[in-house]
């Protein structure tokens, strides 16, 4: 994948595995103060025992810590599929940050590591996992499996893709999820990571896409991402600035607060309608901020996981 950047972010995501482990481990480590108490087992490569299924692979040891049955999972086992799908464009390198670190992430350096976080949580548990990229084109894809070579293979392009610099593309959004929806034809629980800004296209058009990825009887978990201090609340001084599109490099210079309640008053009916269709296509929509923590994307995850593969 040719990213036609510099990597100005590199030491960030130079140990992406590393550095999800962590935010895995971070988010177990409290899962007992979470609606996921008692859950923390299956991260374990284990299953809750069946009645009726083999004892062959009762883990005793763990019976007798827990007086509950689970059975040892093994790598050439896959439970669930899923593909993840990452909006690469140029507005999802916004907010500008000189150097990247956990508590200062643009949307593209949130949606990657959230991704990574969640293909550790498929990995232990023995998950096929697949990506989709895209931005003006459809530049990556790779299919669902469940292989360490292949999560390796994936590691490595959303760190490049973490550590870039790009600026100046923009998306047809709609146009790239008919693609992907195209591409996946076995039925899989599919991660769009997007903060939903496009080239001027209607929204009936997003929403038909949006539609399509649920073909083939797919579970969709759209993750909206947001700068919200700034683009949702346009939280700004009310002094003279030049606002940018680093998509389309077009500008408009003008006082924040003299459009601040019409820019909000615009934005949330987007955002609803967004919600509205979502909920009509039975798909699971979650607005995030990049500000917060990953424990929204995981709780989310999580939740629809287990009732996919429940």
């Amino acid at each position: 994948m040719d990213l036609r950047s510099e990597l100005h972010n590199a030491p960030l995501f130079e140990n992406l595995g590393l550095l999800a482990r962590q935010v895995v481990e971070g988010y177990i480590s409290g899962i007992h103060k979470s609606p996921f108490h008692g859950y923390s087992a299956e991260f374990a490569e284990h299953k809750i025992y069946n009645t009726g299924e083999s004892t062959k692979h009762i883990d005793w040891k763990l019976f007798a810590k827990t007086d509950k049955l689970y059975t040892k999972r093994y790598e050439e086992e896959t439970n669930l599929r899923c593909h993840l799908i990452l909006d690469s464009s140029a507005s999802m390198y916004y907010p500008e940050i000189k150097k990247l670190d956990l508590g200062h992430l643009h949307k593209m350096g949130f949606a990657v590591l959230a991704a990574a976080a969640l293909m550790e949580l498929l990995k232990k548990q023995r998950d096929a996992v697949g990506l989709s990229l895209f931005s003006d084109t459809y530049e990556y894809y790779a299919p669902e499996k469940g292989s360490e070579r292949h999560y390796q293979m994936l590691l490595a392009t959303l760190s490049e893709l973490g550590a870039a610099n790009r600026r100046g593309e923009g998306t047809e959004l709609h146009t790239h999820l008919h693609l992907i929806a195209e591409k996946l034809k076995r039925r899989s629980l599919v991660v769009l990571f997007s903060d939903l800004f496009q080239d001027s296209v209607a929204d009936e058009q997003l929403f038909e896409a949006l539609r399509h990825l649920k073909y083939n009887k797919h579970e969709v978990i759209l993750f909206h991402l947001t700068d919200k201090a700034t683009e949702l609340d346009f939280d700004f001084e009310n002094t003279p600035k030049r606002f940018l599109d680093v998509e389309t490099g077009r500008h408009v210079d003008l006082y924040p607060g003299s459009i601040r309640d019409s820019y909000r008053e615009a934005l949330d009916t987007y955002v609803r309608s967004i919600q509205l269709i979502c909920g009509q296509y039975d798909i699971k929509y979650t607005g995030v901020d990049v500000a917060d923590p990953f424990a929204r994307v995981l709780n989310t995850f999580l939740t629809e996981r287990q009732r996919v593969a429940g």
